[in-house]
């Protein structure tokens, strides 16, 4: 775990170096867990969103998307439950002064039992070699089993006291399991009692005339208020679905790991409207079609696992994680759920107005139910950077740094570089990047040696590198470098355009997905 900590420090510091993620407000010291994203960082993320956003509206002739405000009425917030359930469970530690959420902590706990478990299978692999059957050791050796049948019943009670609210009996998993606060290392905790997370603010003119609003803490209820306006205006027949990336904001008294928990943050959700009874099915196909999607990426098809969730929500039936493998564990990085017909009832009940949808092939009138994906944009961008991350060591004993980052997702596509600042080697590199800039982003440099650029290139994960040399200029080729295997073709200038496309592309992605 220290060396899995190390090597999440570096990615973070390398974030910064490389102009991807920084501190918000730095030179004022910072705003505890608020960041900016960096000239290459926003470019990363905006392919991430374009990634979503067209797999979503293009491959579906069914979806299409909106834009909802951040400010709503009130009322909506009421509708939906987050008024008066949107709450964490939160303890403080006496000694030290900090305060955890308590649901986290046993989380936490439950992981360190899985690493023991994980440990002795480990060890056990190693010593028996080819011969060893896995499965077979964890039914029978007598440590797994005890490690799992303790891991089993502390997840028994956490999943109780998490449905029933109870807030004594998570205070009492967190005294019986003697976890410790991680900055004092005592168990003097107080009583665990729950915290809003909606940001407040007040809309008016006048002290008298201004009303309480909400900064909106999901996406999904602006889909929800206009679910009737888009059915209306674009025809459209269930099965359906609306798409919305957008800002949200919840006031997390835990915030950390750098981008992944945070109080601003985007997401990017989906809800599809689907009849009453079908959500099940519709379900379980959205479960599969959205991992199909994170794995056409190839960050790694071992790193996801679903993780079905023990506490449903109140509106929900079904709901199931996907989850990553971050530096620090598995950790959830999209939610599907079945949300039954929880949001629009409840609108219709506290607006006054009809939203029913009439189905004419049903010749009757229901309240559709909904299906929901929903990603933290933020958690995406981490997931890509931290899988993408490695420091490679090469044969004579360098190491480069270098972000294997999906070629579509990349922020800079090729860069251009002249072998030397003269003989006007500059001018022809010039006018290839004129070439290439209007369908890729094309980076331009001439500083310092050519091994260095590349050394830069590959540290902000740039998928090609074109070097402009004297034979250029005889024969109109260059030199392509490929960022991974670092192998280096001589291609004709004409060529360029074509190979370069048929890697970086979108379309590249999204066919996969066909």
């Amino acid at each position: 775990m220290a060396q899995q900590d190390d090597v999440f420090k570096k990615i973070v510091s390398h974030a910064k170096e490389y102009g991807f993620v920084f501190p918000s407000s730095e030179i004022y010291d910072g705003l505890s867990a608020v960041y900016d994203y960096g000239q290459n960082g926003v470019e990363l993320k905006n392919n991430i969103k374009r990634y979503w956003w067209d797999a979503m509206t293009l491959l579906h002739d069914n979806i299409v998307g909106i834009d909802s405000a951040i400010f709503m009425h009130p009322t909506i917030w009421k509708a939906s439950g987050h008024v008066d359930a949107f709450n964490d469970p939160l303890i403080d530690n006496r000694d030290s002064k900090k305060r955890y959420r308590a649901d986290v902590l046993i989380e936490d706990h439950l992981a360190k039992l899985d690493d023991k478990i994980a440990k002795e299978v480990a060890k056990a692999a190693k010593r028996f070699g080819d011969a060893f059957d896995e499965a077979q050791f964890r039914a029978t050796n007598t440590r797994v089993l005890e490690h799992q049948a303790h891991r089993d019943a502390v997840h028994e009670r956490f999943a109780e006291a998490m449905n029933a609210n109870d807030l004594d009996g998570l205070r009492q998993i967190i005294i019986d399991e003697e976890i410790v606060c991680p900055i004092s290392g005592t168990k003097n905790w107080t009583e665990v009692r729950q915290f809003n997370l909606m940001f407040k603010t007040e809309m008016g003119s006048t002290a008298d005339g201004s009303m309480t609003v909400y900064l909106r803490p999901e996406t999904a209820q602006g889909i929800f208020v206009n679910y009737l306006n888009v059915q209306k205006t674009g025809r459209m027949r269930i099965p359906f679905g609306i798409a919305q990336i957008g800002k949200a904001f919840r006031n997390e008294i835990v915030a950390r790991q750098f981008i992944f928990r945070m109080r601003e943050f985007e997401q990017m959700e989906m809800q599809f409207f689907v009849r009453p009874g079908e959500e099940l099915k519709w379900f379980s196909q959205w479960k599969e079609w959205r991992l199909k999607w994170h794995k056409a990426l190839g960050l790694g098809d071992d790193k996801y696992r679903y993780h079905d969730h023990d506490k449903l929500a109140h509106y929900a039936n079904a709901a199931t994680d996907i989850e990553f493998l971050m530096p620090f564990g598995f950790k959830e990085v999209e939610g599907i759920h079945s949300r039954t017909n929880f949001d629009l009832s409840q609108h219709q009940k506290f607006s006054g107005k009809k939203i029913e949808y009439f189905d004419p092939e049903l010749n009757e009138h229901y309240t559709p139910y909904v299906i929901e994906t929903s990603i933290g944009v933020d958690r995406m961008f981490l997931s890509v950077l931290c899988s993408s991350y490695e420091e490679e060591q090469l044969p004579g004993g360098d190491t480069r740094t270098v972000l294997h980052l999906p070629a579509a997702l990349a922020p800079v596509k090729c860069a251009v570089l002249p072998l030397v600042r003269k003989d006007g080697l500059p001018e022809k590199a010039r006018a290839i990047v004129d070439d290439l800039k209007f369908d890729f982003a094309t980076h331009y440099e001439e500083k310092d040696a050519i091994g260095k650029r590349y050394r830069r290139q590959d540290a902000i994960g740039t998928p090609f590198c074109i070097t402009v040399d004297h034979q250029t200029l005889e024969d109109n080729t260059v030199t392509l470098r490929e960022r991974d295997s670092m192998e280096q073709t001589r291609v004709s200038v004409d060529d360029l355009h074509k190979l370069i496309h048929d890697r970086v592309s979108l379309a590249s992605l999204l066919r996969k997905l066909r």
